[in-house]
């Protein structure tokens, strides 16, 4: 019986994860759903599991900061929206980098190296697998991912009078408030889109050009104009044509320093 945690704050991810695990011929058991970094931590102090499925942005902080807290002697798949942590992963136990949204053929995949390293860990012997080389084949298969995943270049925008476009590039940044989503344009007018979440525009954006800097605001990098100190671990930004400053959440501050100069 395998024991999985699985580490994931969407509920469609959630539900996604579990029906494919489901359909695997391996008997499984998932020991927990866990969507934050806290619990997280308080959850791999006290029990032991064979596999951890994990999304990388939680509730309240980065995925890693559980498995800097934490010695994790199984492996991790991530499964994940953004590109930029692959290195990060394989790093932290991480035996397979599934970007979202994935299929059920990569799912296979990933679950197929995991069954590997599992036999490799229960038997003591090799299995005929050579790491260095499962390594350099991965390490192309995410780069292959990584190009062939496309963005949006453009979001629609319902209104009375019909429907318009708004190019993203166009956009400084986008805001949650209250249930809605909307954009702000160069303009420093708000649109309404017809997306349900932040995070689920977040994961249709590239993310060399979008960061979200808090659980609200997700910004433009080319629209930065200005980054003043506000407080010890958090940020002021100024962006073009907007005369608000908008703010880093502590957690995200370190993040956004070292994105925003890539």
């Amino acid at each position: 019986m395998i024991r999985i945690l699985i580490i994931e704050d969407e509920i469609p991810a959630r539900k996604k994860l579990k029906r494919f695990i489901a359909e695997l011929d391996t008997p499984t058991q998932i020991k927990d759903e866990i969507d934050t970094v806290d619990r997280s931590v308080e959850f791999l102090k006290n029990n032991q599991v064979d596999l951890i499925f994990s999304d990388i942005e939680l509730l309240d902080g980065n995925a890693f900061e559980i498995y800097h807290q934490v010695s994790i002697s199984c492996p991790i798949i991530f499964t994940t929206a953004y590109d930029q942590f692959w290195m990060d992963a394989f790093e932290s136990n991480g035996i397979a980098y599934l970007l979202k949204p994935f299929s059920k053929d990569r799912f296979q995949k990933a679950w197929d190296k995991f069954l590997l390293f599992h036999a490799k860990s229960v038997t003591g012997r090799d299995q005929e697998f050579d790491e260095n080389s499962w390594m350099a084949n991965m390490t192309s298969l995410i780069k292959q991912n990584i190009v062939e995943k496309s963005y949006k270049k453009r979001f629609s925008i319902n209104t009375n009078q019909g429907i318009y476009f708004l190019d993203t590039e166009n956009i400084i940044f986008f805001a949650a408030s209250e249930g809605v989503v909307f954009a702000c344009d160069t303009k420093g007018k708000n649109h309404l889109l017809t997306e349900s979440t932040l995070k689920e525009i977040e994961e249709q954006l590239n993310p060399s050009d979008f960061f979200r800097i808090n659980r609200s605001q997700l910004v433009n990098k080319p629209h930065i104009e200005k980054i003043e100190r506000y407080s010890k671990n958090v940020l002021a930004i100024k962006l073009k044509d907007h005369k608000s400053h908008l703010k880093t959440s502590q957690s995200n501050t370190a993040a956004f320093r070292e994105w925003v100069e890539k």
